[in-house]
């Protein structure tokens, strides 16, 4: 209800009003407020995770996990704290996050609404199409100032509008999102590996074709794979010598091969 922070509506101050006629005996409203402020803001005891767990968000676009949590304290005392970089990796390890904005907001002397942005990302093109949007955002305006960083995956700022809350935040992040998947699209006819690189798709497409071998030796209780009769019109079954080496350029080559077959030809190929 803080007219400084912005963030109450009409109807909330409707709904106060009822209750403070339902409950005349109540505090006054600024020490309820107050008290409230006081739990809200209190974080001594909690871990790294356990903060960036106490009010959190999750936004999820393609395969892609971006956590947004509130913190509840200056970001530059947070990001003193000991082994946060450590922590940090862990959070988005352990909850497979590709990327952390932390939206810290304490009070100052004054009393007035201090709100910062830490954006943490290991992956740079993820990371700078984030920070991008962000600084240039004008619906609504940021106002970002960037803050010394304790490392290259963390960007920090001090966001000079005080008043975009995350519920207001959120849409820019959408924005970003999208912003990153329309920069990282394949070339017509190539699979899309979202949040990845051509290179590191490329090798997740060949490590998923190693994987059609090995898997099937991993799980025991799976039964071996039966004989395969003979084709009469070869001389022997290409499985005879076990199954071949898969990788992604073969995959795409043979059915480019195979598309080509159907095309020329009146019947499908036998082999």
């Amino acid at each position: 209800m803080d007219a400084k922070i912005g963030k109450a509506t009409p109807k909330d101050s409707k709904y106060v009003e009822k209750l403070e006629a339902l409950f005349p005996d109540l505090p006054q409203r600024k020490d309820i407020f107050d008290s409230l402020q006081k739990a809200k803001f209190d974080v001594s005891g909690l871990t790294t995770e356990q903060m960036l767990r106490k009010d959190q968000k999750t936004i999820y676009r393609q395969g892609t996990k971006v956590a947004i949590s509130a913190v509840y304290m200056d970001l530059e005392v947070f990001l003193q704290r000991l082994d946060l970089l450590e922590d940090l990796s862990a959070f988005c390890h352990d909850h497979s996050y590709d990327a952390l904005v932390a939206m810290t907001i304490f009070f100052n002397t004054q009393n007035e609404p201090v709100r910062q942005l830490a954006v943490f990302c290991p992956h740079s093109a993820l990371r700078m199409t984030i920070c991008g949007v962000l600084e240039q955002s004008t619906s609504p305006p940021l106002k970002l100032t960037p803050i010394p960083s304790i490392s290259p995956d963390l960007q920090a700022y001090l966001q000079g509008n005080t008043q975009v809350s995350r519920k207001k935040f959120l849409p820019v992040l959408q924005e970003a999102l999208s912003a990153y998947f329309d920069s990282t699209k394949m070339p017509s006819g190539q699979p899309e590996v979202v949040g990845m690189s051509r290179e590191q798709a490329d090798k997740e497409l060949d490590k998923a074709g190693n994987s059609l071998i090995s898997g099937l030796s991993q799980d025991e209780e799976d039964p071996p794979l039966p004989p395969t009769p003979m084709n009469s019109l070869v001389d022997e079954c290409p499985l005879d010598q076990g199954l071949p080496k898969l990788s992604a350029e073969a995959v795409f080559e043979k059915c480019s091969q195979i598309s080509l077959s159907q095309s020329t030809r009146a019947c499908p190929s036998n082999k």
